[in-house]
């Protein structure tokens, strides 16, 4: 049985609950961040808490407490539950108010920690690939719903989601309302075509993902490549010579299929390995938590 620290104090979780009147629950009216623990180490910590705040700011809830009051809270959660390897829910929601819109009547948040395992997908699709499909929904314009919003509202991603399972799959790529390569339903994509490694721009409607982040500026210059940011057409992924997938949970993972069409020789190519290979050697000797 796990710990929660939830509103300043640490319960069971089998005693954690959220009021009904909760507008996390009754509105979606919130924010979260999951969170990677590595051989005792919090991968890339004050990046998910600093991302968290930005979405809280950007949605005018204030948590009550600082990076700082966050970042230990986070870190004795871990510690009072002894995991090495696992993983963490950080949750603010708006708190408990009125069963009106109004976020303002809400007179104070709701913040808690979850420490846990997790176990995304099986650990075949990391050597021999996942196979995906194309959803129909496209992601929500930036317009109405900014992405970078890491928001409690997620039923545009489990819509495409439940396309996916519906065709005996686990992911689904979705496309922006101009067609253009947005993100999955809770992965980033990159291509490789040529030995050229790209992944659309957060212009494209994309989750600033930490993971994605870390591809770019750490593993990928560790092994001597590069990536760039540009717009990309559903053509250009399922004619590319390799198709990865990069997420906290997820980690990075190699597509062999999406929807009828085998993506490359139809398994994890060569610099998909090499960047898989890179990240756990990263985590496993000295994950960075900054």
């Amino acid at each position: 049985m796990s710990k929660i620290w939830k509103d300043g104090q640490f319960i069971e979780s089998t005693d954690a609950t959220v009021s009904v009147f909760d507008h996390g629950l009754l509105y979606g009216d919130g924010c979260f961040e999951g969170i990677r623990i590595y051989n005792g180490r919090i991968l890339k910590l004050r990046s998910h808490i600093v991302r968290m705040f930005e979405s809280a700011s950007a949605i005018r809830l204030q948590p009550g407490y600082s990076i700082d009051e966050i970042e230990e809270k986070v870190r004795e959660t871990v510690k009072i539950n002894n995991q090495k390897d696992g993983y963490i829910r950080l949750v603010f929601t708006r708190g408990k108010g009125t069963l009106g819109l109004n976020p303002f009547l809400c007179p104070e948040a709701t913040v808690f920690v979850i420490v846990e395992s997790i176990k995304l997908y099986p650990e075949e699709m990391y050597e021999d690939g996942m196979s995906i499909i194309v959803a129909k929904r496209p992601r929500v314009p930036a317009e109405c719903l900014d992405p970078k919003v890491k928001s409690l509202n997620y039923l545009n991603n489990i819509l495409a989601k439940i396309e996916a399972i519906d065709a005996g799959v686990l992911e689904a790529l979705m496309l922006n309302i101009d067609g253009e390569v947005a993100e999955c339903t809770g992965d980033n994509i990159f291509i490789i075509k040529d030995g050229v490694i790209s992944t659309p721009p957060t212009s494209s409607g994309i989750l600033h993902g930490i993971t994605r982040r870390l591809v770019m500026e750490d593993i990928a210059p560790a092994i001597g490549l590069t990536v760039q940011e540009r717009t990309i057409k559903l053509d250009e992924v399922l004619g590319a010579d390799e198709v990865f997938l990069t997420g906290t949970a997820a980690e990075i993972i190699g597509v062999s299929h999406i929807d009828d069409i085998v993506i490359g020789a139809g398994k994890v190519g060569k610099i998909t390995h090499a960047l898989e290979d890179q990240f756990r050697k990263m985590v496993s000797e000295n994950a960075p938590e900054d």
